[in-house]
Parts: C-alpha cells; structure tokens; sequence
C-alpha cells in the first residue's frame, strides 16, 4: 500500500477541524454506554459503502441524547432536521444548514476515496466494503465531560483515539501502519481531541439547550400531560397476572419506576425495560411485574413512579380486576 494508505487521515484533519461534522453508520462493532444518571450525549455517525448496491454511498447522522436530530445522505445530497427543536439553530445561525450540507458533501467524496483506498490495501476487488466512524461527546450534571472518536473497516474496529495521550491506538495488527503513519505528526490527533473537548461540548450543550425549552415549554401547557401513565393487566397464564406499567410521556430522561406489595418494595419477577426515545424529544418507559392471580387478590400491589416533575413520588394501586387500570394516587 502507498503512503496515503487508507486516507482517513484527511479525512480526520477535515473533521476534528470543523464546527459541523454530523456522521451516520450503518453498524459499529463496538457502541459506548453511558450510564451516568444525567448524561447528556452528542454522537455522530458516518458511513461510506462500495457503490453498485441498493443503498447511499455516504450516509451521516447526529443523535443528541440517543435522538436522531439531523440526517445527510448522497443521494439526496441535502442534510434535513429530524426533530422540531434542533430548527431553533436557524435563529442564531441562519446559515447553519447551508454550512452542514456543504461539510457533508466534502465528507462524502472523501469517505468515497476511503473505501477504494482501503480495498487497495487489504487486495480486495470486489465485494461490499465500508469504512465507518463514531465520534462524540457526553456531559454529565457535576461538570465531567468524555469524548471519543473511532474508525472502523468492514464493522471490524480499526483506529480509536485515546484522548489521555492524545495518540491514536490500532485496534489490530491490520491497523498498525496506519496508526504509525498518524501518531507521528501529532497534530492530527490533538486537533481531535481539542474539538471533542472543546466545540462537540459546545454544540451539545446548545442542542440541549434547544430541547430543554422545546420540551419543558410543552409541559407548562398542562401539567397533567408531563407523563403519561398506562397499567395494564394481561392474563399471561391460568394463574398468573402480567402487569404492566407505561411512562409513555416524560421529560427529563432520569425516572425511576418500582413496585410494593403491602408497602414493601418488590424486586423478583420484576423486568425494567430500557428508556426509549420519542419522536418529541420525550422518553418512554415500561417496567413489567408478573403476579400470582391469588396473590392480586390478597395483597394491594402499588406502582411507584418517582420523576423530577413530579412534586412528590407517585403512587399508583393496581386494581384486583383483569381490565384496564383506573388509577388512583394512594399518597
């Protein structure tokens, strides 16, 4: 391979370098975690992919807080807002959208050269190939920020920076030339680490910003509508109750959900699903608990729901009867 091999080192340069670099993929091997009770994320995600099949060569999104909020892709050739709230850019910077499709356009031709280079490396001559990138930032409540950028060939990690050192590590024996050919420099890793710390935090906490008004704007519509609660109660076997509770609607993220029987807090055959983004920029939450039919009958099982709209902890008993529940507050 000659000494552009794999020229996603211009492809850095042009990233870490710009305000607006908002990239999608397809797969990433590897997805960070973030459990920090209140944590709020910028990711973006990028990918390129061989032409001659059913799908863009180039595809980029942004996801602020696990939402999709902007989308790009070559053959529309045009990024578009995916929420309301992300439009209130337009208002402190007129020609934000106009800057975002140019970026991506010149990410586009360079992801494109990618693929073929690093097909030229491995001596692949055909087949479907891409070249992937994940890159983003998180800010928790007390102050501590992350950041991250990895690359990734045919959903196999490659390269990922580590901001300690502020050097790129190989993920493989495959990546090392190009990790010897990036570290040297420096520069390009620096530049990386300085927008990942520095603009990706600024930006984060603009689209915050934005989505936080957006959201706590709709709440003081009505305080009743801040979360939707739904109980339901399915008969899953002869014996047996399944009992489930939505948060369908809330905002912010963090919420906690659990169940009493007599006042005593119930942990076994309890199942907490993940919280899931809406379409408005809420939440959705459902927790599941199974229940012996005799045991609904001789006990007052409560559903607790603990939120920061809320004043106070909500407590809501589960009816004795299999029909939808009318709930009542018992505190």
């Amino acid at each position: 391979m000659n000494e552009n091999a794999f020229s996603a080192l211009i492809i850095i340069n042009s990233l870490c370098l710009m305000f607006y670099v908002l990239p999608y993929m397809s797969v990433i091997k590897t997805i960070y975690t973030f459990t920090h009770t209140h944590t709020h994320t910028l990711q973006y995600f990028y990918t390129a992919v061989t032409p001659g099949i059913k799908l863009p060569e180039f595809t980029a999104v942004s996801l602020v807080d696990g939402e999709l909020s902007e989308y790009y892709d070559s053959n529309i050739r045009k990024t578009i807002p995916k929420t309301e709230w992300i439009k209130k850019v337009d208002a402190d910077n007129p020609y934000y959208w106009y800057r975002e499709t140019d970026d991506w356009k010149d990410e586009q031709e360079w992801l494109k050269h990618d693929v073929v280079t690093a097909m030229e490396r491995f001596n692949q001559t055909k087949g479907v190939h891409t070249v992937q990138l994940m890159f983003g930032c998180e800010l928790n409540d007390d102050g501590t920020t992350r950041g991250y950028s990895r690359f990734s060939y045919d959903g196999e990690d490659f390269v990922s920076l580590d901001l300690k050192t502020e050097t790129w590590t190989a993920a493989s024996v495959k990546a090392l030339i190009t990790k010897n050919k990036w570290n040297p420099t420096g520069h390009t890793a620096e530049d990386c680490s300085f927008y990942l710390m520095n603009d990706c935090i600024y930006w984060l906490k603009t689209f915050v910003s934005y989505r936080r008004e957006t959201l706590e704007r709709k709440d003081t519509v009505n305080t009743t509508h801040k979360h939707s609660l739904i109980l339901l109660q399915h008969q899953c076997s002869r014996n047996t109750r399944l009992i489930q509770r939505w948060c369908v609607t809330f905002f912010p993220k963090a919420v906690n959900i659990s169940w009493r029987k007599d006042r005593e807090d119930v942990n076994e055959d309890v199942e907490l699903r993940e919280t899931l983004p809406k379409q408005d920029g809420s939440f959705q939450k459902r927790s599941i608990l199974k229940v012996p039919a005799e045991e609904l009958q001789k006990h007052t099982y409560t559903c607790v729901i603990q939120h920061s709209s809320l004043k106070e902890k909500l407590v809501l008993e589960v009816p004795k009867g299999p029909d939808p529940l009318h709930i009542q507050n018992k505190e």
